[in-house]
């Protein structure tokens, strides 16, 4: 006996999986750390109370960011990534440029992969099922993909900044499909924004959406359970 969700009874096995990355694969990490690395960096000091206040602020920077930018144009370039940032620090914290500089340049440093991300893309690749990232990110992430070990499982890498197109927008999601040499309905989305990755489903793919998390799991044996199971379903 199935037990695929009715709706999906006619959808067939998900061959494909396209992941976000960040908050979804990787955590960007303790924002205290972020900010200690950049305090070393730039050799400024804060008392106790400006630490707190700025830490709490980067814990939030990229949230902040979809309401400062909301049509995600810093993920188009890294001239305007860069831009965007330093303007988040100069409206809300107001950040000496030069540790807001120093900031910038270890922003990636503490991004690490769930503890769950690698032994969930190994069962997904014993299985067959084809695998990609996909990120709104307007700088190369390919070397947190290497450092995290998630690279060799990538049967395609997509970045908002190479292909020209953001989510919810069709062109990036279409792009991911054309690189994993799959329909639509053969793929299942995995991302944390209900506002960006659920633009998988206007083009016809299964979405699952887990919120950002605090902590070294993410949740994402969902992800396994849920394609190996329905997988099962459709011999």
């Amino acid at each position: 006996m199935s037990n695929a969700p009715e709706e999906w009874a006619t959808a067939g096995p998900v061959r494909g999986v396209i992941f976000d990355l960040h908050s979804t694969l990787v955590d960007q990490g303790s924002a205290q750390e972020w900010l200690q690395r950049g305090l070393e960096a730039s050799g400024h000091r804060l008392d106790a109370r400006e630490a707190a206040t700025l830490a709490s602020f980067l814990d939030r920077v990229w949230e902040n960011a979809r309401l400062h930018d909301p049509d995600s144009l810093r993920d188009l370039s890294a001239a305007a990534h860069h831009r965007v940032f330093h303007q988040l620090l100069a409206e809300g914290p107001g950040v000496d440029p030069a540790l807001g500089d120093a900031l910038y340049d270890c922003l990636l440093d503490t991004w690490h992969a769930y503890d769950d991300a690698v032994p969930v893309l190994e069962q997904l690749r014993a299985a067959g099922v084809r695998i990609a990232v996909l990120s709104n990110v307007g700088v190369d992430v390919q070397h947190v993909l290497d450092r995290e070990g998630l690279a060799p499982f990538c049967d395609a890498t997509v970045l908002s900044w190479q292909v020209g197109s953001v989510k919810p927008d069709a062109p990036i999601f279409l792009r991911a499909l054309e690189l994993l040499e799959l329909t639509a309905d053969e793929v299942l989305m995995v991302g944390d924004s209900g506002k960006d990755d659920i633009g998988a489903s206007f083009v016809g793919m299964r979405t699952l959406i887990l919120p950002r998390t605090s902590g070294r799991v993410h949740g994402l044996a969902a992800v396994s359970a849920l394609v190996l199971g329905l997988n099962a379903a459709y011999p």
